[in-house]
């Protein structure tokens, strides 16, 4: 019977959970940073070459029936602006989720251990900031604010 400072091996896990596992293993190291990367490069491209063929126009919906943006519109106009190679352009259309996307890339490298150190208060408060600031940012972009 297992004390609790006994260590047990990881067993592996057969069929679809196993190959998760396995998955999500890879993806938290280096490797992991490159399909990351390549996913929100082919993401971007996907972007915008559908918007140079076909504009699906505004996806929002709190902003298509009310004008008002919610904080993450210009998420998809970031991957277009990505996609097309204007960094600046994304920068523009949502700083939070530009920088939001680089830290999901970057994650598995460690460079965000310290946002798991911190506690979950700090988190939240970190992340309500963010969306705040966010939705002054489009609030500011779409004219709603002027400073």
């Amino acid at each position: 019977m297992p004390t609790g400072n006994t260590i047990q091996a990881a067993v592996p896990r057969p069929g679809i959970v196993g190959w998760i596992d396995k998955a999500l293993a890879f993806a938290s190291h280096g490797p992991g940073v490159v399909l990351r990367a390549a996913a929100v490069a082919a993401a971007a491209l996907g972007a915008a070459w559908i918007h140079q063929h076909h504009d699906p126009g505004v996806l929002c919906l709190l902003r298509r029936f009310t004008g008002v943006p919610c904080p993450f519109c210009g998420g998809t106009t970031v991957f277009i602006e990505l996609g097309s190679g204007d960094l600046l352009g994304a920068l523009a259309a949502n700083p939070v989720v530009l920088l939001g996307t680089f830290g999901v890339v970057a994650a598995p490298v460690r460079l965000g251990d310290f946002w798991w150190r911190l506690s979950s208060r700090a988190r939240n408060w970190i992340l309500g900031t963010a969306v705040a600031l966010a939705w002054l940012w489009q609030l500011h972009r779409f004219g709603f604010l002027r400073f």
